[in-house]
């Protein structure tokens, strides 16, 4: 089965893939998460993993707008990685003479003070993913060799390149949540835990409409684990609502029933993007 992620090859996203489904697919790499989407809405390829979240720099912004945009997608599986990341270049080099230091910018966030106080005099500059940044530094496109990156070890084997420092984010408790991405739910039904992914849109802005729409999940005693809002880009103050509710749609009454009554009762506009089993698990 083909598969797409969040490519180049060495990314966090492959390893996750991996973790999630094993070698037994075709790895298909896309360069962003907007690609990400479009192979799986055109047909390129059944499914995709995309990341969602991080413990520390929150919620992917693409991610969720894409998952807004109400053209079918659901997320059929999840899975979370332990991030661990290196300061990765084309030979050795003492990290205080550095100039660059490129990687996606989750990442530099996330090792902001281990660059601030070890490699103070470094530009940070963005790329697509972690790997994309190593493979440039690994090609030489820094030209005078006082370039680093931030990355995976997998990518600094995959482009030849010396692994100046490990472990390097402040925080080492630091992890990201992947979800996969297909056109048909999965049938999350059986033993195991899952959880129910919605998107909300207010029918209209009154006072305690945010409330009205918690209240059908705390009557039913159904625990929600996330609550994010997100713009919808059609002016100041106008705003959608990501939740993820722990149970399933398909096997949970409570889950079922909550939704259903935002549904009928027109609370708010729902968007079902998929109930499937937590950290990747088997159903």
């Amino acid at each position: 089965m083909r598969v797409g992620y969040l490519g180049p090859p060495g990314t966090f996203c492959e390893e996750a893939l991996l973790s999630l489904l094993g070698r037994d697919v075709e790895e298909v790499p896309f360069p962003t998460v907007v690609d990400c989407f479009r192979a799986v809405r055109e047909g390129d390829v059944p499914e995709a993993l995309v990341p969602i979240e991080n413990t520390i720099e929150g919620s992917v912004n693409q991610t969720l707008d894409q998952l807004a945009a109400g053209d079918g997608l659901r997320i059929r599986g999840e899975v979370v990685l332990p991030i661990r990341h290196h300061l990765i270049a084309r030979r050795r080099i003492d990290p205080a003479s550095l100039e660059r230091v490129l990687s996606h910018p989750h990442a530099t966030a996330q090792c902001q003070g281990w660059l601030r106080s070890t490699a103070p005099h470094a530009t940070i500059v963005a790329t697509n993913s972690t790997a994309d940044a190593v493979r440039i530094v690994g090609e030489g496109g820094d030209d005078d060799g006082h370039s680093a990156a931030i990355g995976t070890l997998r990518a600094a084997e995959l482009y030849g390149c010396e692994v100046l420092a490990t472990d390097i984010a402040d925080t080492h408790d630091n992890s990201t949540r992947f979800v996969l991405l297909g056109t048909e739910p999965v049938e999350a039904v059986g033993p195991g835990r899952f959880r129910t992914s919605i998107v909300c849109g207010l029918e209209r802005d009154r006072p305690g409409a945010l409330l009205a729409i918690l209240q059908e999940f705390a009557m039913r005693a159904v625990n929600l684990t996330r609550l994010e809002s997100r713009p919808t880009k059609t002016g100041l103050g106008s705003y959608i609502f990501f939740i993820d509710i722990e149970g399933s749609r398909d096997r949970d009454l409570p889950v079922a029933s909550a939704i259903q009554a935002l549904e009928d009762q027109r609370v708010a506009d729902v968007t079902v993007l998929g109930s499937y089993p937590v950290g990747g698990a088997p159903g």
